[in-house]
């Protein structure tokens, strides 16, 4: 006889698939501290809600199951596929951690409970759909090269620029964007993975360098952990590789990413740098040309949204965009004077602590 929590038929089923000889016999909750003795360094709090599953064989064998489901909480696991990837290491690191608790299968539940088991699988992949077009870069590219923007590539920066101001809606969620400005600083694709990428000794970016840039993006977290008023819906990775234009300012995005939301900084930086960078080897082609894009872009942004804090808050995020696009992995090509000149800026907003879009003029003057 089965005692204890309910057990769902979708479970009990794939346990029959893994163990068809054995049956439930009893179910018990696991606390997060099971110990005798519970004081000051009881433990109140885990990462999931595990379910302790007793089965027993026709022939009398017994086996004990533990089963897992991560939940939800503002350590790194907000996002669904924070979940999946612990659960993914979960069964990594047990089966090849020696003495360890053996890991007998991982999978996800389907949207009507069934069990599906990615145990055998190895990397996870996606498919989408093909977007037509051309991306935006090449748009960039030409205009370094012609010097001049023309009125359709004025009206597409300010096609860019009006869709994020109405993609920026709102999020009232304070922990998704004290995770957003974690991750800026903190994560593997934010400012200390994008520095430990760097090769020793690139020219412009020295050791010394970007431990100092690194350093005045730390002290910019605090700065920002206590603005979660201005979180909202985002891109994530809004530059110019992933916008396909297809005809005039119709366009299509690819690669959204982290998580969706955080501020908006984040897209307007990653966007305007590529104005810059894209001039850097052809200056020329910065007062008429990718220059005037800047311009529009910042302007039309400014004039469709209100934010009165974004250029107070913009430092940190283009210091992590320049940290990025001057990365040799990112664009080796990138010469010293480049590197030199966008670091330069990142700096320059770090120490102000507020961004002036009218300093990328100075480069070029």
């Amino acid at each position: 006889m089965e005692s204890g929590s309910p057990i769902s038929p979708r479970l009990r089923e794939h346990l029959a698939r893994l163990f068809p000889t054995f049956q439930v016999t009893a179910l018990e909750p696991l606390a997060p501290d099971g110990g005798a003795s519970r004081g000051a360094t009881t433990k109140a709090a885990g990462y999931g809600l595990p379910l302790r599953i007793r089965m027993k064989s026709a022939s009398g064998e017994s086996r004990e199951l533990v089963w897992r489901v991560a939940s939800a909480n503002e350590f790194g696991h907000d996002r669904r596929a924070d979940r999946a990837a612990n659960m993914l290491l979960a069964f990594d690191d047990f089966r090849r951690t020696p003495r360890h608790i053996e890991a007998l299968d991982v999978g996800t539940i389907g949207g009507d409970g069934e069990l599906l088991s990615v145990r055998d699988g190895g990397e996870f992949y996606l498919i989408t759909e093909y977007a037509p077009g051309a991306i935006y870069a090449d748009d960039l590219r030409r205009i370094a090269r012609g010097q001049v923007a023309t009125d359709l590539d004025l009206a597409r920066a300010g096609a860019l620029a009006g869709f994020l101001a109405e993609l920026h809606v709102p999020i009232a969620e304070p922990l998704r964007y004290r995770r957003a400005i974690r991750d800026l600083v903190g994560h593997g694709e934010g400012i200390y993975g994008i520095v430990d990428g760097y090769p020793v000794d690139v020219p412009g970016a020295p050791s010394e360098r970007l431990q100092a840039i690194e350093h005045g993006c730390a002290t910019w977290r605090w700065q920002l952990r206590g603005c979660e008023r201005r979180l909202v819906r985002t891109h994530g990775d809004f530059h110019p590789f992933n916008i396909v234009f297809d005809d005039g300012v119709r366009f299509t995005l690819l690669d959204a990413s982290r998580g969706g939301c955080g501020d908006p900084a984040d897209d307007v930086t990653a966007m305007a740098i590529n104005y810059v960078l894209f001039a850097l080897d052809a200056p020329g082609a910065w007062r008429r040309g990718l220059g005037a894009l800047w311009r529009r872009f910042w302007e039309t942004y400014a004039d469709a949204r209100s934010d009165d804090g974004l250029l107070a808050c913009t430092p940190p995020f283009f210091a992590w965009r320049a940290l990025v696009v001057c990365n040799p992995r990112f664009y080796p090509d990138l010469t010293y004077h480049g590197r030199d000149a966008l670091l330069g800026l990142a700096e320059r907003g770090l120490d102000a602590h507020r961004f002036d879009p009218a300093w990328a003029d100075e480069l070029f003057s």
